[in-house]
């Protein structure tokens, strides 16, 4: 890979990200604030993300794998959402900005697999090169969370601004990837049904039971995330913390000291552990923000947002590697394709449909809620599914059979 071709990647992997940082940590607050909307509506309006992740396999799949270059589809999905991301700042309710993020959901999500595809057609060892091309998605959100910090939008009431500067990066980056290397269809002149969409070649690992309890686990723990995403940043502004986009930020810092320290992990823990430990941490963080506030507490507060890396690497990070080895070459792509469908598709999008209602029901005043109720109630979830996992999942660090069909041949040792 020549340096000129890092740097786009790069920068197209940094934009990608601060895009979607930019606008979603506060849309919640914003929301709140300025369209005065209800838990309910923050929800729901949350929940476009999961509706996105749900349609996204559809567009890739049926578009982008078959009859267009990859990064020209990313170039017009794009500058589509330029436009449909300053269009938000035009609307002064809820019910007409609603149709808008949904439609803008619907088509950035898409483009995370579009970013991936051209990034992976440039590099002969994806597995070394990848993650430095990656990070620097991680350092966008980061500088997002930064600038929002730093030039106070939330403290004084113009988070409309973060849907200006997402549509300004947007634009930018639709303009950059029609210079991105070309990244032609994989599969044109090839048939395309449903299940290759879907990832439903992968069902047979479901009669693993080890991992079907890990993928039904998987759904469940997405449940008590969605409220994490909706609603922790309305919270901390509610609860008086200044700059709280930018002291967000320390969630990323410390996702991507974990990613750095998993191999570590790995070889002493193993699966089941890792995976315990990425449920407890969902469990803990939430009795932080239950009993965190400004004043002596406030370490709890940090301690709810620093523990997202344990609590996103150690499970799902942890989970995709699982899939990896279980599924075998044949079936990679698809039973990874299956379960994001599952968690961010369905288990989130039942978790944004109750969370907002949980919010609204425990609302004591038009501008505070008993959020220590609030915060209990994820993490009594993320504790159940922990315990249930716990009980159920047998990590032999052996696949006794190959999914699928092949159930005859021995699978190989998996080294964990």
């Amino acid at each position: 890979m020549t340096t000129a071709i890092r740097v786009k990647l790069s920068t197209m992997m940094f934009l990608e990200f601060f895009i979607w940082g930019a606008w979603f940590v506060t849309m919640g607050t914003y929301l709140t604030k300025t369209l005065s909307a209800t838990g309910t509506q923050n929800g729901t309006a949350y929940a476009t993300q999961a509706l996105g992740a749900i349609i996204a396999p559809f567009i890739v799949g049926l578009i982008a794998d078959r009859y267009f270059s990859a990064q020209r589809i990313l170039g017009v999905l794009h500058l589509i959402g330029a436009a449909l991301l300053w269009y938000q700042t035009t609307v002064i309710s809820f019910d007409a900005f609603y149709p808008g993020i949904l439609a803008y959901m619907v088509i950035y999500m898409p483009t995370l697999a579009l970013v991936n595809s051209v990034s992976f057609k440039q590099m002969t060892n994806p597995s070394k090169e990848f993650p430095w091309i990656r990070v620097f998605g991680t350092l966008g959100w980061i500088i997002a969370g930064i600038v929002i910090g730093v030039l106070g939008w939330e403290q004084t009431g113009t988070l409309v601004l973060t849907f200006k500067m997402a549509a300004i990066a947007s634009l930018v980056l639709g303009l950059l990837s029609f210079s991105l290397p070309n990244t032609p269809p994989i599969k044109k002149g090839q048939k395309t049904s449903l299940g290759d969409i879907i990832g439903l070649d992968s069902i047979g690992l479901l009669k693993n039971k080890s991992y079907l309890v890990f993928f039904l686990a998987s759904v469940a723990i997405c449940i008590p995330l969605a409220f994490y995403y909706n609603f922790t940043n309305p919270f901390l502004n509610e609860v008086g913390m200044k700059r709280a986009a930018g002291i967000q930020t320390l969630g990323q810092v410390s996702e991507f000291v974990f990613m750095i320290a998993m191999p570590f992990f790995f070889v002493r823990l193993g699966v089941k552990k890792m995976l315990a430990m990425g449920m407890l941490a969902w469990a803990l963080r939430y009795v932080f923000f239950a009993y965190g506030d400004t004043g002596n507490n406030y370490w709890m507060l940090i301690a709810g947002i620093v523990i997202h890396g344990v609590c996103y690497d150690f499970f799902f990070v942890t989970g995709q590697i699982y899939t990896d080895t279980l599924a075998g070459d044949r079936f990679k792509s698809a039973a990874q394709g299956f379960i994001t469908l599952a968690t961010y598709g369905v288990g989130m999008l039942i978790g944004f449909t109750i969370s907002g209602p949980i919010v609204d029901h425990w609302q004591t005043s038009p501008i505070t809620h008993n959020w220590q109720t609030i915060w209990l109630i994820p993490g009594g979830i993320a504790a159940l599914v922990l315990v249930l996992f716990l009980l159920f999942f047998r990590d032999k660090n052996q696949i006794e059979t190959k999914p699928g069909l092949d159930i005859e041949e021995p699978a190989p040792q998996v080294q964990i």
